[in-house]
């Protein structure tokens, strides 16, 4: 098992977990936390497999992730009081998983001879489209459409591994720096309240007659 595949499994895992918590939150049953995890985990790679091409998408050709879904969502049913103790070490999990998810989607798509830029934006959609669906599913406004720093550091870690696989930085280093890249812009984006501009330019916009 080699050190991408372990941190993905690692990733779809923890995802579970933040699926089931936000479930848990909405006061779901059973069933509806298991969905929400499941969708959590591997919707964003889902949507960007679909979107390329890559047929059937990825979780259905490995159960292992099926595995993972499943202890990460009994995880946070069962031990939801002590995980809520431990918010900034799932924070933390969080980061890395969207920072990982970020390089898979890149380089997978990459991998089918799609354009640099497309694969920028795919990579973005494997961390962060998984969120955007539970979100909406449990009518909570999701994280990317807020001001705070999210989707965008996505992005810009995309952007950076693409330049360092240019230097002919190995590929293992480029991935831990892009990675390592993404965790900090996002830890000090939340601890210094950065964000991006708020789409309205007033404070209350005038409403059509």
């Amino acid at each position: 098992m080699d050190l991408i595949y372990a941190l993905d499994i690692v990733g779809t895992f923890v995802f579970a977990i933040s699926g089931m918590l936000t479930a848990a939150n909405k006061r779901f049953d059973l069933f509806g936390g298991f969905v929400i995890a499941f969708i959590t985990a591997v919707g964003g790679g889902s949507v960007r497999d679909m979107l390329i091409g890559a047929t059937p998408v990825g979780w259905m050709q490995d159960l292992n992730y099926l595995i993972a879904i499943g202890c990460g969502a009994s995880f946070g049913y069962l031990f939801q009081p002590y995980i809520y103790k431990l918010r900034r070490t799932m924070f933390l999990f969080d980061t890395i998983g969207i920072g990982l998810f970020t390089i898979l989607g890149l380089t997978k798509t990459l991998d089918f001879g799609i354009s640099p830029v497309i694969a920028v934006m795919m990579g973005t959609v494997s961390a962060v489209f998984g969120g955007v669906i539970r979100d909406t599913l449990c009518n909570v406004e999701p994280l990317i459409f807020r001001s705070e720093i999210y989707a965008t550091a996505c992005l810009a870690g995309a952007v950076l591994f693409l330049i360092l696989r240019q230097t002919g930085l190995p590929y293992d280093y480029s991935v831990m720096s892009t990675v390592l890249f993404i965790i900090a812009l996002r830890i000090v984006a939340v601890r210094y309240h950065w964000g991006l501009p708020e789409a309205g330019r007033t404070s209350n916009p005038s409403k059509e007659s």
